[in-house]
C-alpha cells in the first residue's frame, strides 16, 4: 500500500513539475544604447546562440546572446558602409546567416551579400548581387530580397517605375549557395494611377509569384490577376481573378509548396464601399497550370455577433485586416484577420482614406519596391501621427477543408490600444506542429502582461495560464517577435524605455 501511495505521489509530482515547466522565460539585460528608437531584427538562433541585429543612427552592430540571454559578444558589421547604407536583410540557417544589404556610392546602388556564422563572424567574401545606376540619392530601398520557404532560393529583384505605364522589373534568382540561376529583364503594363502590384513571394521551386490589381479612383479593386514568372521563363502569365460584380478589399498571396498552389485571399464588397460582406479566395494550380477553387463566402449572423465589438451588425468587418494565411497539410487553409482601426480628436480614419499613409504609393520617384510581402505593417515601427490611439481589438479565424468549404470559425475577444504608437498591441502567431498559440498583452491591474492563447486543429481555443516569470517591469512588443525554433520565441520588450529582449521556451 506504501508502495502505491509512494507512486502516486511520484506521479502527481512529475504531473505538476511539467506543468509548472509548461514555459520559460528569460530576459536580456537592458543596455542604455538600445534606446526605444533603435532599428532591430531577431535573426534567428544559429549554432545554439540567439542574434539579434541592431542600428542607432549609422551603428550597425550584431549582439549574441547565449541559452539564458547573457550577451556572449557585439559584433559590428565592420563590411557595411555607414555612410550611405540603404536597408540589410537577414536570413538564417542553422549554423550560419546571410546579410544581403544595399548601399549607394556615387550614382550606383550595390546590393551585396556576406555569409556569417553563429558568432556574428564573417565567414565568407562579400558577393556582389545587381547593381543599379540612378541619378539621385535613394533613401529607401532600391532592391527587395524574398526567400522561399525552405530557404533554397532567393530572388532580389527590382521595379522601374518611372514609366508609369510600363514598369521595368528585373529578377534575380539565387539558390541557398547564392549562385545565379537566372536573371531576367521583363516589361510589364501598367495604368497610370491605378495598376499596383504587391504580395511578392518566390516558391520552392524559384517560380515568382505576386498580385497586380486595379485599384478603381484609389479604394476598391475591380480587377486582379495572379503573376506568375517560372524559374526559367522571360515573362509573365497573368491569370485573371473571376470578381465579377464583387469588389476586394486587400489583396493576400500564400504559397503552398506542398500541395503546388498559390492561394489569393481577400475580403470582399458587394458594393463600392460598403460593409465587408465576407471572404473571397481563389486557388491556382500550378501542375494543373488552371484554377482549383474560387468562392466568395459570406460571413453569418452569428459571426457578425461575435466578431463585431462595438459596431453594428452590417459593419462588423469594417475595422478587420487579414493578418495570417495557414495552409494545412490536408489542402485545407486557415485565415486569421484581427480589428485594427485608430481614433483621433481631429480625424476619423478609415480603410479607404489612408489617412496616416498610403501603402500603394512609393516614397521615392523611379523604383518602386513592396515592403508588404512578408506581413507589411510587422515592420513599421514609427508613425509620424501625433495624438492618435490605436486600436487592436478581436481575432476571427475562419478554417476551410481541402475543398474550399467552411469547417469551423472562432472568435478570440481582445481590447487593446495605445497612443502614438502601435508597438504595444496585437498578436505573434507560434506554430508548434500540434497546435497555433497567439500571444499578444492584455492590461491586467494597468500592466499589459502577455497572454498566449492555443488554437487546435479542431477550432478549440483555450486561455492557457498566465505565463510565469512575466516581470512587471517589462512590457512585450509581440508583433514583432519571432519563432527561432520548435517550440522557442524571441521578444523583443520595452524596459524603462529602452529595448531588450526576451526568450519563451514552451515544453
Amino acid at each position: 500500500m506504501f508502495s502505491k501511495r509512494l507512486l502516486f505521489v511520484s506521479i502527481c509530482f512529475l504531473v505538476i513539475a511539467n506543468i509548472l515547466y509548461a514555459q520559460r522565460i528569460v530576459y536580456s539585460e537592458p543596455e542604455k544604447e538600445d534606446s526605444r528608437r533603435m532599428v532591430f531584427e531577431v535573426i534567428g538562433k544559429i549554432n545554439g546562440n540567439f542574434l539579434i541585429y541592431k542600428n542607432l543612427k549609422s551603428k550597425n552592430w550584431i549582439t549574441v546572446y547565449d541559452n539564458d540571454m547573457k550577451e556572449v559578444s557585439k559584433v559590428a558589421l565592420d563590411f557595411v558602409p555607414e555612410d550611405r547604407l540603404i536597408s540589410v536583410d537577414f536570413f538564417s540557417y542553422n549554423d550560419f546567416f546571410y546579410a544581403i544589404y544595399q548601399y549607394q556610392r556615387k550614382n550606383v546602388v550595390h546590393c551585396m551579400a556576406v555569409k556569417a556564422d553563429g558568432n556574428g563572424k564573417k565567414i565568407s567574401e562579400i558577393l556582389e548581387l545587381d547593381t543599379t545606376h540612378i541619378g539621385f540619392s535613394a533613401n529607401d530601398k532600391i532592391y527587395s530580397v524574398i526567400t522561399s520557404e525552405d530557404k533554397s532560393k532567393f530572388m532580389v529583384f527590382k521595379i522601374n517605375s518611372k514609366n508609369k505605364e510600363n514598369y521595368v522589373i528585373t529578377t534575380n534568382l539565387f539558390n541557398d549557395s547564392l549562385q545565379r540561376l537566372k536573371r531576367s529583364v521583363i516589361n510589364i503594363p501598367m495604368d497610370d494611377r491605378n495598376d499596383y502590384l504587391d504580395e511578392y513571394y518566390v516558391d520552392n521551386d524559384g517560380d515568382f509569384v505576386f498580385a497586380k490589381f486595379y485599384r478603381q479612383n484609389s479604394d476598391v479593386i475591380s480587377r486582379a490577376a495572379l503573376a506568375v514568372k517560372y524559374a526559367q521563363a522571360d515573362s509573365f502569365s497573368m491569370h485573371d481573378l473571376g470578381i465579377e460584380k464583387k469588389f476586394l478589399d486587400e489583396v493576400h498571396v500564400k504559397v503552398d509548396n506542398i500541395h503546388k498552389r498559390y492561394f489569393l485571399v481577400s475580403f470582399y464588397y458587394k458594393e463600392r464601399r460598403g460593409n465587408i460582406d465576407g471572404f473571397y479566395y481563389y486557388v491556382w494550380n500550378k501542375l494543373s497550370a488552371k484554377p482549383e477553387m474560387e468562392n466568395a463566402i459570406t460571413f453569418g449572423d452569428e459571426l457578425r455577433r461575435d466578431a463585431k465589438g462595438d459596431a453594428n451588425l452590417k459593419m462588423a468587418f469594417n475595422d478587420y485586416f487579414i493578418r495570417n494565411i495557414i495552409v494545412k497539410k490536408d489542402g485545407g487553409f486557415v485565415i486569421g484577420s484581427e480589428a485594427f482601426y485608430t481614433t483621433s480628436r481631429y480625424n476619423t480614419w478609415n480603410r479607404w482614406d489612408y489617412l496616416y499613409g498610403s501603402p500603394y504609393y512609393s516614397p521615392y520617384d523611379y523604383y518602386s519596391y513592396s515592403p508588404y510581402y512578408n506581413s507589411s505593417w510587422y515592420r513599421s515601427r514609427y508613425s509620424n501621427a501625433q495624438n492618435v490611439r490605436y486600436h487592436a481589438d478581436n481575432i476571427v479565424i475562419l478554417s476551410f477543408d481541402k475543398n474550399g468549404s467552411l469547417q469551423w470559425n472562432n472568435v478570440i475577444s481582445k481590447e487593446q490600444f495605445d497612443d502614438d504608437t502601435d508597438d504595444l498591441i496585437s498578436y505573434q502567431l507560434m506554430n508548434t506542429g500540434t497546435q497555433v498559440h497567439l500571444l499578444f498583452n492584455m492590461e491586467e491591474r494597468r500592466v499589459n502582461l502577455l497572454n498566449d492563447y492555443t488554437v487546435t486543429p479542431g477550432g478549440q481555443i483555450s486561455r492557457n495560464p498566465t505565463l510565469k516569470n512575466l516581470d512587471k517591469g517589462f512590457e512585450f512588443m509581440a508583433k514583432y517577435g519571432k519563432q527561432v525554433s520548435a517550440r522557442q520565441m524571441i521578444f523583443p520588450c520595452l524596459y524603462r524605455n529602452t529595448v531588450c529582449f526576451a526568450k519563451i521556451e514552451f515544453n
